[in-house]
């Protein structure tokens, strides 16, 4: 995912994988991140996205984020937008910026497709491989 060889990609790295974490530990769809390291003039490093089928769910995606990766890495999220309707929440960490939409909206904005310069990676939960 992220170049190794410093501590920032490192930690930039264990930060998007606890990102992915949250976000599968409450059911978060299609999660991709988006690799913006090789675009220059870019606002972060990384994207990471995906769609949940409520508000609720898009919430509770959200606070599962904000709360997995302070006990992973113990970062704390920078600033956080879109709550209040919970359509399409934002949460930034500088170095990532977490997308969390309701799928309507993610089909509509379609991020991956305004960044298709990005490598894109899609990511599979681990536990749903077990289930099946």
């Amino acid at each position: 995912m992220v170049k190794q060889g410093n501590k920032a990609n490192k930690n930039t790295n264990k930060l998007v994988e606890a990102i992915v974490e949250g976000l599968f530990k409450k059911k978060g769809l299609d999660v991709v991140s988006l690799d913006l390291t090789e675009i220059e003039n870019t606002v972060c490093k990384y994207f990471v996205v995906c769609h949940a089928d409520s508000d609720r769910q898009v919430e509770a995606l959200a606070y599962s984020v904000v709360e997995t990766v302070r006990e992973e890495t113990g970062e704390k999220v920078w600033h956080k937008e879109g709550l209040d309707t919970s359509t399409w929440v934002l949460l930034d960490y500088a170095d990532v910026v977490v997308h969390i939409f309701q799928k309507d909206y993610r089909d509509l904005y379609k991020l991956e497709e305004l960044w298709a310069d990005a490598k894109l990676n899609k990511h599979i939960d681990d536990n749903k491989l077990k289930e099946i």
